[in-house]
C-alpha cells in the first residue's frame, strides 16, 4: 500500500495540526459565540477523522508518530499509521455484521489484528487481566467510599447517648444531623475542588492513593473521639478523602475502558459502593454486642468506625500495581507514556494506537477552542457542548441525593427503631437494605451499555416515587399491628430493589464520560460537589425534616422529588451508551430545545405506541449536524436511523 502526501501539506507537525484543528473547529464554529443558534453543516460533526482517504490518515498516523519523542520504533510507527486508518474507519455504531469487511479493506493488517478489532465488539468482555485489575482497584474504592457512608449509621446509635446529643430537642435534632454529614459538607466546600489540581499533579493513581490515605487516617481518628465536635471535625476531614476519591476514580475507569463496555465498567463504582454500604451494615450488626473492656467505652461504635478504614488501606498497597489512565499521559504530552500504559490494556498495539491517535485529534482542537476564552469555568457557559454536559450531569447527581436514598442509607436504623424495631433488629432490617442495594446493582452491570443508561432513569424514577409513597403511608398503619412494621420493610426495600439498576450506577457513569478531556477533572468536581452538598442538605435536615413533617410527609416529600426527577431526564438527558469518550461530542453538541423536543416528542410516543397500540412513529435522536423541520415542525436528523429503544 502507497502512503503517498495529498494535495494538503502533510510535512510538519503544523500542517497536521491544521488539519485536525479545522475538522474539529468546522463541527463546533458555531459554539464560538454564547447562544449562538447556528446548525452545524460539516458531515464531520460526529467523526472529526471522517473524509479522509486511508493515505491521508496513514500519512497522520505517520507523523504523530515520528514527532513525538519515545514512538520512534518502527512497530510503533506502523501501529500508528494503521490506527489511524482504523480510527477513520470507525462507526459511531459498529455493526459485527461488516466488521471484517471492513477490517480487510486495512491493507498491512495481519490476521490476529483483524481477529483483535472484530474481537472487541463480537465479543466484547475480552480483553486483558490488567484491565479488569485496574476495575478491581476502582471497586476497590467504591467499598471504602460505601463503608464510609454507612458504618455511622449503627454507631451513631451508641456514640450519640454518649455525647448527650440522643434528646427530642431542636438542638440535639440539627447536632446529630451535622455530625452525620460532616463529610459531605467538606466535599461540596472544599474536597471536591482539589480534585483538580490533585489529578493535575500526582495523576489518577496518585489522587487515587493520597484521598485513600486520608479516608484510612481519619477513620481511625473517628474512633477515637470524645465528643461531638470532636467527631464533626474528624469526619468533615474525612470528605478530603472522599471527594477527590468519588471524582477520580470513575474518570479513571472511564479513561481506560473500551467503549463496548464502558458503561458496564464504570458503573463498577456504585455497584461496589453498595457493596461497601452493605459491608458497612455488616461491621455495624458484628460489632454491636462487643462490650467495653480496659476503661473503654463505646468499644463497639468505635471498631465499627475504624473498620472503614482496612479497605482503604488495601488500595493503597495496590494502585500503583496499575497503568496510568493514557488520557492523562497526553494532556501532559508524554504521548510514549500514553501509549505503552493504553497497549497494555488492549489486545494488540493496532488498538492502542487507533485509540491514542483519536483521542489526540479531540484534544488538540478542544486546548485550540480553550485559547483566549479565559478561565476553563466560563467554558462551561460558553460553549454549547460543555453547558449541555453541565446540565445534564447536574440533574442526574442532584437526584441522586433527592431521590432519598441516602435518607436510608444514613438513618434506616433511626427509621426502623421509630416504627418499633429493637436496636438489633432495626441493624438487621438495615443490612436487609444493603444487601439488597448491592444484589440488584448486578443488573445494571448487563443494562447499562444495552438498554441504556436514560431508559434506565426513566423506568425507575416512577417507580421510586411510588415505593416511597408505600413507605410513607404505610407509617398510618397502627402500631400494634404486624403489617406496620412489615409494610415499612417491604416499601423500604422495594425502593432498594428498584434503585439500585437505576439512578444508583447512572450519575456518576454518566458524570464521568459526559465532558471532553480539556475540563474532565472539573466537570467531574462540579458534579461531585453537587452530589455532596445536596448529600449534605439531605443529611443534616432529615432529622428536622422527619419531626415537623411526620415520616407520612417526609417520604412524600422525596417521593413528589422524584417525579419532579422523571421529567429533568426526559428533557435533558441524552443516551450516551455505545459512544467513545471523544464520540460524545456529537451527542451534546445539539441545541437544548431540540433535546427538551425530543424528550416530550418520545413521552407522547411511548403512550401512543404502548397504551393506546397506534403505529406511531418513533422520534429520531437529536444529533449535532443533522437537523431539519418535518412538516410537522418536529426537529429531526436527516441522516439518522431510528434503531433500538430510544
Amino acid at each position: 500500500m502507497s502512503y503517498e502526501k495529498d494535495s494538503r501539506d502533510h510535512s510538519s507537525e503544523d500542517a497536521f495540526r491544521t488539519e485536525v484543528d479545522h475538522a474539529e473547529r468546522t463541527r463546533r464554529s458555531d459554539e464560538a459565540i454564547f447562544g449562538s443558534g447556528k446548525p452545524i453543516s460539516s458531515t464531520k460533526a460526529a467523526h472529526p477523522l471522517a473524509g479522509y482517504t486511508h493515505e491521508q490518515l496513514a500519512h497522520m498516523g505517520e507523523t504523530y508518530a515520528r514527532e513525538h519523542q519515545g514512538l520512534t520504533d518502527e512497530d510503533e510507527i506502523r501501529a500508528f499509521r494503521l490506527g489511524a486508518i482504523v480510527a477513520g474507519d470507525q462507526d459511531v455504531d459498529d455493526n459485527p455484521a461488516t466488521l471484517r469487511d471492513r477490517y480487510a479493506s486495512v491493507e498491512g493488517l495481519t490476521p490476529e489484528e483483524r481477529d483483535a478489532l472484530v474481537n472487541e465488539v463480537e465479543h466484547k468482555w475480552r480483553h486483558p487481566s490488567i484491565l479488569y485489575f485496574l476495575v478491581t482497584i476502582c471497586s476497590l474504592c467504591a467499598v471504602v467510599q460505601g463503608m464510609d457512608e454507612t458504618v455511622v449509621n449503627g454507631a451513631q446509635i451508641f456514640y450519640r447517648r454518649e455525647f448527650g446529643i440522643d434528646g427530642d430537642s431542636s438542638f440535639d435534632s440539627w447536632i446529630s444531623g451535622l455530625t452525620n454529614s460532616a463529610p459531605y459538607l467538606c466535599c461540596a466546600v472544599a474536597g471536591c475542588w482539589i480534585t483538580e489540581p490533585m489529578n493535575k499533579r500526582f495523576g489518577r493513581r496518585g489522587t487515587v492513593f493520597i484521598s485513600c490515605s486520608i479516608s484510612f487516617i481519619t477513620c481511625f481518628w473517628q474512633s477515637f473521639t470524645n465528643t461531638w465536635w470532636h467527631m464533626f471535625i474528624a469526619r468533615f476531614f474525612l470528605g478530603f478523602g472522599i471527594g477527590p476519591k468519588s471524582a477520580t476514580t470513575p474518570m479513571f475507569a472511564a479513561e481506560c475502558s473500551p467503549k463496548q463496555i464502558r458503561g458496564a465498567l464504570v458503573m463498577q463504582w456504585q455497584m461496589w459502593t453498595a457493596f461497601g454500604i452493605m459491608l458497612g451494615y455488616v461491621a455495624d450488626l458484628a460489632f454491636y454486642g462487643v462490650p467495653d473492656q480496659n476503661g473503654i467505652t463505646g468499644l463497639n461504635w468505635r471498631i465499627m468506625m475504624g473498620s472503614a478504614g482496612v479497605p482503604a488501606l488495601v488500595v493503597c498497597a495496590l494502585v500503583y500495581m496499575c497503568p496510568e489512565s493514557p488520557r492523562w499521559y497526553l494532556t501532559k504530552n508524554r504521548h510514549s507514556d500514553a501509549f505503552k500504559s493504553m497497549a497494555k490494556l488492549r489486545h494488540s498495539k493496532i488498538q492502542a494506537a487507533r485509540d491514542i491517535f483519536y483521542a489526540h485529534t479531540l484534544i488538540q482542537a478542544e486546548e485550540a477552542m480553550s485559547i483566549g476564552r479565559g478561565s476553563r469555568i466560563k467554558e462551561f457557559f460558553t460553549i454549547r457542548r460543555n453547558r449541555n454536559a453541565m446540565l445534564a450531569s447536574q440533574c442526574v447527581m442532584f437526584m441522586q441525593q433527592f431521590c432519598g436514598v441516602n435518607v436510608i442509607a444514613y438513618y434506616s436504623s433511626e427509621i426502623f427503631l421509630d416504627a418499633g424495631f429493637s436496636e438489633k433488629s432495626a441493624l438487621t432490617a438495615s443490612l436487609g437494605f444493603g444487601i439488597i442495594n448491592f444484589l440488584f446493582a448486578i443488573p445494571a452491570f448487563y443494562t447499562i451499555d444495552t438498554f441504556g443508561r436514560r431508559n434506565l432513569l426513566l423506568t425507575t424514577f416512577p417507580l421510586m416515587a411510588l415505593c416511597l409513597l408505600f413507605t410513607g403511608f404505610s407509617f398510618w398503619i397502627p402500631e400494634d399491628s404486624k403489617a406496620h412494621i412489615g409494610c415499612i420493610a417491604l416499601g423500604i426495600y422495594l425502593f432498594g430493589i428498584v434503585y439500585s439498576p437505576g439512578e444508583g450506577p447512572v450519575p456518576f457513569t454518566y458524570s464521568a464520560e459526559a465532558y471532553p478531556l480539556y475540563i474532565r477533572a472539573m466537570g467531574m468536581s462540579l458534579a461531585t460537589a453537587t452530589t455532596w452538598l445536596f448529600n449534605f442538605i439531605l443529611a443534616v435536615t432529615w432529622p428536622s425534616l422527619e419531626k415537623a413533617f411526620k415520616s407520612q410527609g417526609a417520604f412524600g416529600w422525596y417521593a413528589g422529588w422524584n417525579a419532579i426527577g422523571f421529567f429533568l431526564v426526559l428533557m435533558f438527558l441524552p443516551e450516551t451508551k455505545g459512544k467513545t469518550l471523544e464520540e460524545l461530542d456529537s451527542v451534546f453538541n445539539v441545541r437544548l430545545m431540540r433535546l427538551v423536543r425530543y424528550g416530550w416528542a418520545q413521552f407522547f410516543w411511548f403512550f401512543r405506541y404502548y397504551v393506546f397500540r397506534t403505529n406511531a412513529e418513533r422520534p429520531i435522536v437529536p444529533r449535532a449536524g443533522d437537523e431539519a423541520h418535518n412538516e410537522k415542525g418536529m426537529l429531526q436528523d436527516r441522516d439518522a436511523q431510528p434503531s433500538g429503544r430510544v
